[in-house]
C-alpha cells in the first residue's frame, strides 16, 4: 500500500512538472526586436530549415556578426543547406559557419563553446525550437559557464504545441513528454551528480 501511495505521489509530481514545462514551452515566443549579440547559434534538429532562416533573419537585422549552424549532417552540402533554408546567398556566403561535429545537444554545446572561443565572442543568441530550448540552455550553460559567455534564447515556435489542449494530439503529446523526460535527465545530472555534459554520449539525441 505504501509503495502504491509513493508511486502515485511521484506520478503526480511528474505530471505537475510536465504541465509546468508545457506552459513554459507554450509561452516562449521569439522577441520581435531582440538585443544584439556577438554571435548567433542555430542548433539543428527537427525544423532545422526554419531555425536557420530565423537565425539569418537576425543576422540581416544586425543582431549578430556571424551565425554558427551546429550539428550539420556531413552528407549535406553547404549549398544544399542554403537552398533548403531559403536564405539570402550574400549573407549566407559571407557570415554563416557550419559545424559538422555535433550529433546531439551535448555536442551542440561543445561545438558552440569552441566557436565562441575561436571568435572571441562574449554573447550569443541561441536559436532552436521552443520545446528544445530549456534543455539546450542547460547544456550550453554547463559548458560555457567557465567562459562567462552571455546567452539569450530565441525560440522558434512549434505550431502543434501551441494548441490549448496539446495532449489530445498524439504527436504533440509524444514530443512534449519525450522532451520533458530528457530535460529531467539533464536536471538530475546537474543537481545530483554535478558532472556537466557526458564525456562521450552513448546515442544521438537530436533536438
Amino acid at each position: 500500500m505504501k509503495s502504491l501511495a509513493a508511486f502515485l505521489v511521484l506520478a503526480l509530481i511528474w505530471a505537475s512538472g510536465l504541465m509546468a514545462f508545457a506552459a513554459r514551452v507554450q509561452q516562449s515566443t521569439p522577441q520581435p526586436d531582440p538585443p544584439a549579440a556577438d554571435g548567433i547559434v542555430v542548433l539543428t534538429g527537427a525544423s532545422s530549415n526554419e531555425r536557420i532562416a530565423a537565425a539569418v533573419e537576425l543576422l540581416a537585422a544586425h543582431r549578430g556578426r556571424r551565425v554558427l549552424v551546429s550539428g550539420v549532417d556531413r552528407r549535406v552540402s553547404r549549398e544544399q543547406l542554403r537552398t533548403a533554408s531559403n536564405t539570402v546567398r550574400r549573407l549566407y556566403d559571407c557570415c554563416v559557419d557550419l559545424g559538422f561535429n555535433a550529433v546531439d545537444t551535448v555536442g551542440n554545446a561543445r561545438e558552440t563553446a569552441e566557436w565562441a572561443k575561436a571568435m572571441r565572442y562574449n554573447s550569443l543568441t541561441i536559436v532552436t525550437t521552443d520545446y528544445h530550448m530549456p534543455r539546450a540552455m542547460l547544456e550550453l550553460r554547463a559548458v560555457l559557464r567557465p567562459a562567462a559567455v552571455t546567452l539569450q534564447p530565441y525560440a522558434v515556435p512549434t505550431p502543434i504545441l501551441k494548441a490549448r489542449q496539446w495532449w489530445r494530439t498524439p504527436r504533440a503529446a509524444r514530443l512534449m513528454v519525450v522532451e520533458y523526460s530528457k530535460y529531467l535527465a539533464i536536471l538530475g545530472r546537474e543537481a545530483v551528480l554535478g558532472l556537466g555534459p557526458r564525456a562521450s554520449p552513448a546515442a544521438p539525441q537530436k533536438g
